[in-house]
């Protein structure tokens, strides 16, 4: 029997994108020595048709419900792994990475944590489609393809915006969104994470200047939010990217700076 030796790492992916859209990235750990998976949230169909077709089999999942589902993934693993999140996955990496779970985590373009206070206007209209409306708190929500464009694919072509909507777009849960944006006044708030923690692995933070979603104003306000912590925490601009870096044309110069990221760090 072999054992395979080589370094997890767990994709988390964010709101109104598939598990699967992380191919491409598993495909480039791989071959850099990674053993790396991409897992559903929780109730997630395997695939974007099936999770187009049944959006109530992931409604009213909250951040609590995620990090204790990516925490049993964890666990099963034969090592500690590495986390990569975007988005919303970047919040539960961090958090799991503050709970110290892993051996390093990447958050891309992360939603805010507990203590961030900027909210710029563009933050605001991209979670609007969720934010909307109350009664969505307990329902999965889907994007137009012009929500993802201002969302995710303004600083795209609308011919590649709208070809990304329309191959990895999915409905997600709105509940987290709504416990990030009530985080701020809510005493335990399921968005707080550990960022005075000294003894979790080095922590990445990326961000794309250009992002609607999550603004590299958000992502600064994040990192400086880890200055009381003695930990290895950087932050990463890129600049005249927006909230889709993880899969446009570009994704290749984001997750190879992230090996790059890694190997400097002896992962």
């Amino acid at each position: 029997m072999t054992t395979d030796t080589r370094t997890p790492v767990v994709f988390i992916h964010g709101l109104w994108l598939h598990a699967s859209s992380w191919e491409p990235w598993l495909r480039l750990f791989d071959e850099a020595g990674y053993a790396s998976t991409a897992p559903g949230w929780p109730g997630e169909p395997a695939t974007v048709a099936a999770s187009r077709e049944s959006p109530e089999a992931v409604a009213d999942r909250g951040i609590d419900d995620l990090v204790a589902h990516f925490g049993q993934i964890v666990d099963a693993l034969p090592a500690p792994p590495i986390l990569v999140g975007h988005s919303f996955g970047g919040l539960i990496a961090e958090k799991l990475l503050g709970q110290g779970v892993g051996r390093a985590a990447i958050a891309i373009d992360p939603a805010q944590i507990k203590g961030v206070l900027p909210l710029p206007l563009a933050q605001l209209r991209s979670a609007l489609p969720a934010l909307g409306n109350p009664f969505n708190k307990h329902r999965a929500v889907s994007l137009t393809t012009s929500e993802f464009r201002y969302g995710f694919g303004n600083a795209l072509s609308e011919q590649e915006s709208d070809a990304l909507h329309e191959r990895w777009s999915i409905p997600s849960p709105a509940r987290g969104l709504f416990e990030v944006a009530l985080a701020n006044f809510t005493l335990h708030s399921p968005a707080k994470v550990d960022t005075r923690n000294d003894s979790r692995g080095p922590l990445l933070l990326i961000s794309g200047t250009a992002d609607h979603t999550v603004p590299d104003v958000t992502t600064q306000a994040t990192f400086r939010q880890y200055r009381d912590s003695t930990a290895v925490t950087e932050l990463r601009q890129f600049e005249g990217r927006g909230h889709s870096l993880t899969i446009d044309h570009g994704w290749h110069d984001v997750a190879a700076a992230c090996i790059a990221w890694l190997k400097a760090h002896g992962m």
